[in-house]
């Protein structure tokens, strides 16, 4: 099983187990929702969510989401994985408490890389 991940707030994340399927909003603004793999993910949080609070690191199936993963290379950055549509909750495998430290920064959850494939 190979896994990407997402950054989410906890509440988006609430409603969509409620729902069955997750749907960020940047799917209907830019048309995927960014993920990262286990190696982006402390740049991501650092470079987007510095601070904030209420978060959770979804840890997802790459193989459950078929043709709508796609990585899509980021300009001096590398190639990211983007999910072009809604993501069932069931393709996600690992749903870890994401908060920063107290200076604001994130580390990658030890969770992530003890998790067994």
């Amino acid at each position: 099983m190979a896994l990407i991940f997402h950054i989410a707030e906890r509440s988006q994340w609430q409603a969509a187990e409620a729902d069955g399927v997750y749907q960020h909003p940047s799917l209907q603004t830019e048309g995927f929702i960014h993920c990262s793999t286990a190696e982006q993910v402390v740049w991501v949080a650092n470079s987007f969510f510095r601070g904030q609070q209420g978060l959770v690191l979804l840890g997802i199936d790459s193989e459950q989401l078929g043709e709508t993963l796609r990585y899509d290379e980021v300009e001096g950055v590398g190639a990211f994985p983007h999910v072009y549509g809604p993501i069932a909750c069931d393709a996600v495998v690992q749903v870890l408490q994401f908060e920063p430290d107290a200076d604001g920064t994130f580390a990658l959850p030890s969770e992530v890389l003890s998790f067994e494939f």
